[in-house]
């Protein structure tokens, strides 16, 4: 019992440091390690790892990033983040407007591809509004961390229960619990933000600017792909009621949404790569 302690230490450790002489450190590095660390010392067998991989979140986690990439490199996600905040004149609309739409999102797309697509994003929309990253990237940190919470698909850890605590309908479930108090809390996280952060909106500026998408034909192939998302969580819910028998599961969601990208795109190996 002592090693898996000490090498889960170790990780924490390693994690918070992300360093060791001059090597920088990746996350993923320091995961592999204590992996690796586990296996050497026999507290897990070599096909009991194996065993210990969900491929149904690994194969959602692909999908979903898939989209991610596509949305980030063909431009429509700038695009569609210009006309969602073109209505926001002020700073606290401005500041609403990113944490719910962040929030919901990672509860439809899984708060890991939000937290990917959203990043540079919130860089950008920084640098022209004129307001400092770090409020803003917190935002996004914390609303994407509350919204994924009301979805059995809005992170891994969701997924997890979903798909193995055999809950017949999870996104009735999740949403029936979770849904009032995720959204007190983004309300809370607003107030936390300008509360914090109060001299950092001082010099907002408003200027609405139309981006072009970058690859029109990749921008509709995530159109495509957004859509379907959409269609088959609301056909699974309606499925439980309608025709249980029918279910399917969670995973095909993300690798049917994907789909139209991994099978139309000429850039789809990119895509796979990113």
């Amino acid at each position: 019992m002592q090693v898996p302690i000490l090498v889960l230490a170790a990780v924490f450790l390693l994690i918070s440091v992300m360093q060791v002489g001059n090597f920088r450190l990746q996350i993923w590095h320091v995961m592999l390690f204590g992996a690796i660390a586990v296996l050497v010392f026999g507290q897990i067998s070599l096909l009991e790892s194996v065993r210990a991989v969900n491929l149904d979140v690994i194969l959602f986690l692909f999908g979903m990033f898939i989209i991610g990439k596509a949305l980030e490199e063909s431009g429509y996600l700038v695009h569609l983040s210009g006309r969602l905040f073109k209505g926001s004149k002020s700073a606290d609309g401005f500041l609403l407007v990113l944490i719910f739409s962040a929030g919901l999102a990672s509860a439809l797309l899984m708060n890991d591809t939000i937290a990917v697509i959203g990043t540079p994003l919130v860089l950008l929309l920084s640098s022209r509004r004129r307001i400092p990253p770090k409020p803003l990237l917190l935002a996004l940190a914390f609303s994407i961390t509350i919204g994924s919470v009301m979805s059995p698909v809005g992170n891994p850890q969701n997924l997890l229960i979903a798909v193995n605590g055999q809950i017949d309908n999870p996104f009735a479930v999740f949403l029936g619990f979770l849904f009032i108090p995720t959204i007190i809390n983004l309300f809370l996280l607003f107030f936390l933000i300008r509360l914090y952060f109060r001299g950092s909106f001082s010099a907002f500026d408003y200027a609405d600017q139309d981006v072009q998408v970058k690859d029109n034909s990749l921008s509709g192939l995530c159109k495509v792909s957004l859509c379907l998302v959409v269609i088959l969580v609301a056909l699974k819910i309606s499925l439980v009621y309608l025709s249980p028998g029918l279910d399917f599961k969670l995973t095909y969601i993300s690798l049917v949404a994907a789909a139209p990208i991994l099978l139309f795109s000429g850039r789809r190996i990119e895509m796979v790569r990113g």
